[in-house]
């Protein structure tokens, strides 16, 4: 679920840009940060090995609107593809509101794009997470190349139940925004409705604190603490229901003048 900030009104909603390595989910961050305007975007992260990999994640915050008076920041990272970082993926994963496979369509790694979308469900899994119950993209990569994966056969391997799909040319610039625009649009209105309900038990909370603490006013709290003192018990003989009556009052009227005194 999203980050809330209830003292800042701020909602951060996590984006994970997953796939193999090398499909392109870094450039997508980068191109995305390159044409942002720079009061839209915050400060990028990127890790990196020799080779050009992500080693961790990159994170890119972007701020977007407003979701019930919060001011929503898109937090985008992408994980690294190597599977020798399985940890690190999963590490990432936790508390997402939506992912994009980068899929590369090289028709030499169809492979390694259906081992990557396995991994991502294995992981899902491992976290306790329905993918049925996560916003999803496609985004099919490097559409520029040559002898490419056909989206056909993506769809049938990779997206049997049918969920949006970008075709792309990230280190053009081509499907990126697309890609960001898609996702959240998905992502949004599920953020939006678990935030209304978040919002309604925290009332709903408040509102039994306040209710409890207005019925604590006025309470006498007896101090058990004191030294045990002599027991006095005053008898009134009542001959009838006018007598009890009468000594209430009786009673009523010394306390209060007791009182104030």
């Amino acid at each position: 679920m999203a980050f809330i900030n209830y003292t800042t009104n701020n909602l951060a909603i996590k984006i994970i840009y997953y796939g193999p390595g090398l499909s392109g989910k870094t450039t997508n961050l980068r191109q995305i940060y390159y044409k942002l305007d720079p009061s839209s975007r915050g400060e990028f992260i990127c890790l990196e090995t020799d080779t050009e990999r992500t080693l961790f994640f990159d994170l890119l915050p972007i701020k977007a609107g407003l979701i019930n008076g919060f001011k929503i920041h898109f937090h985008l990272f992408t994980v690294p593809g190597q599977v020798f970082y399985e940890a690190s993926r999963r590490s990432v994963l936790k508390g997402v509101d939506g992912i994009v496979f980068v899929a590369d369509s090289q028709a030499a790694l169809l492979d390694a794009n259906i081992e990557s979308f396995d991994g991502l469900r294995e992981n899902l899994v491992h976290l306790n997470i329905d993918i049925k119950d996560i916003p999803l993209v496609f985004q099919y990569n490097k559409r520029d190349l040559s002898n490419l994966i056909p989206v056909e056969t993506f769809n049938n391997l990779l997206n049997p139940q049918k969920y949006p799909f970008i075709e792309a040319a990230a280190i053009n610039g081509v499907g990126v925004f697309e890609t960001l625009k898609e996702i959240s649009k998905l992502t949004v209105p599920r953020v939006q409705e678990k935030l209304l309900e978040l919002t309604r038990k925290r009332e709903d909370k408040e509102k039994k604190e306040k209710v409890k603490e207005e019925s604590m006013k006025g309470k006498v709290d007896f101090d058990s603490t004191a030294e045990t003192s002599t027991f006095h018990l005053k008898k009134i003989k009542i001959g009838s229901q006018s007598d009890i009556e009468r000594e209430i009052e009786n009673l009523a009227r010394e306390f209060t003048k007791k009182t104030k005194d």
